[in-house]
């Protein structure tokens, strides 16, 4: 899928960078944590998510084509052994899904944009499925 709009733009530019890539990831969080549709994603976390809130945001800086911050702090990521331990259906990647999808629109990000993402993030969501259901 070729990436929309503007010549040379990574999705991390697109986005706006660490600062917009960090609130959007927040957002995600607090949703998860207070919205009853994305109780099977949150019980998969710990009590406080500022761990894997701080974890995403430097995997996703990366992965969108912005500074590799994951990988110079933990190294590659390996992400569906590291996501293995826990049970990952089809429902928990669509709560993931609705989660982000939702937190992409209360932040602003721009829908073609969004639209993309999306893509993204449901071929990599669905990767990390490692029972049926």
């Amino acid at each position: 899928m070729a990436y929309p709009s503007r010549v040379n733009a990574t999705p991390y530019e697109r986005l706006g960078g660490e600062t917009r890539l960090r609130a959007l990831v927040e957002r995600f969080y607090r949703l998860m944590d207070a919205e009853p549709e994305f109780h099977g994603i949150r019980k998969l976390h710990p009590e406080d998510l500022s761990g894997s809130a701080e974890k995403l945001t430097l995997f996703l800086s990366g992965w969108l084509g912005g500074p590799p911050l994951y990988v110079e702090r933990y190294g590659h990521p390996f992400l569906r052994a590291r996501h293995l331990p826990f049970p990952i259906g089809s429902a928990e990647r669509d709560q993931w899904l609705a989660c982000m999808a939702r937190a992409m629109a209360e932040e602003g990000v721009d829908a073609e944009l969004a639209r993309f993402l999306a893509g993204a993030f449901f071929r990599t969501a669905d990767h990390m499925r490692n029972r049926e259901g």
